[in-house]
């Protein structure tokens, strides 16, 4: 319903001119397709391109206000569906809404493609597809005859300890990146795409690399010494494999948690992650 209700917009009075972006992502993708003029409001979280930062806001990325949506003025306001979002409460603001999926490759492809139908741009969405699909292609390529070591992603964890672990699990664009790197997700057998798990099923799992983004406070905000100190966190547990290998890294770059046209950037960071040594 919202899809076909921004097609009808998009054909009844044209192209829009002032989007509303409700999500990181969907500003990334915005921007990729060369649509960052017509972006009049972004969340809290828009960070990049660096220029979405400058833009007026709309609230953080789970409770947007609908008023600072409405004094955008928008002509197309985009949404990510998730569990917490109700794409309803602004339709019946009779404003016209786009709702996209994200969560995985393939709705990466598919958020591209029908923001740039509604936005005008097709040409455009299927050209940056067409990259996308190719560089991530390469990656995989050049992976394909590597060793596929034991791998965890750390999204999140109580500061300073090994406690209240998030990982990255099945069906997350993560789990198919790393994949796609050459490695193997310890984790890729969980219900949870992104859920929580104790410090012994990791030690029990063995990971041969750990990538861990617990600390970030920022994107690309990592010191060295907090890098340092990360390390130093899991060299706590000295018969982890990815300890005794050195094969701990803590990660910081704002690519692994957005999922749009940088995917490629991350697959590339990953590979090089996971089999630097």
């Amino acid at each position: 319903m919202v899809i076909l209700w921004a097609a009808l917009a998009a054909a009844l009075l044209g192209p829009p001119q002032r989007i509303v972006s409700t999500a990181p992502s969907i500003t990334e993708m915005l921007y990729a397709l060369g649509l960052g003029d017509r972006v009049v409001a972004v969340t809290t979280y828009c960070r990049y391109p660096p220029e979405a930062a400058r833009k007026p806001k709309i609230g953080d990325y789970l409770r947007p206000n609908l008023e600072l949506i409405l004094a955008a003025r928008p002509d197309l306001v985009i949404l990510e569906r998730t569990g917490v979002r109700n794409s309803a409460t602004l339709a019946s603001a009779r404003l016209p809404v786009l709702e996209v999926d994200d969560g995985t490759l393939a709705g990466i492809y598919q958020s591209i493609e029908r923001i740039g139908a509604a936005a005008g741009v097709a040409g455009r969405a299927a050209a940056l597809n067409a990259r996308l699909r190719a560089e991530l292609d390469a990656v995989a390529r050049r992976t394909a005859g590597l060793p596929k070591r034991r791998t965890m992603f750390v999204l999140g964890r109580t500061p300073a300890r090994l406690e209240g672990i998030v990982v990255a699990g099945q069906g997350s664009y993560l789990d198919e990146l790393i994949r796609l790197a050459g490695g193997r997700n310890i984790f890729g057998d969980t219900v949870s795409s992104y859920g929580k798990v104790p410090l012994e099923e990791i030690l029990a799992r063995d990971p041969e690399v750990i990538l861990d983004m617990g600390e970030m406070a920022e994107p690309e905000s990592l010191s060295q010494q907090r890098r340092r100190a990360v390390i130093a966190l899991w060299r706590s547990q000295p018969s982890l494999s990815a300890v005794r290998l050195d094969r701990v890294y803590a990660v910081a770059s704002g690519a692994f948690l957005v999922p749009g046209p940088r995917v490629a950037e991350a697959a590339r960071e990953l590979a090089a992650l996971i089999h630097s040594r």
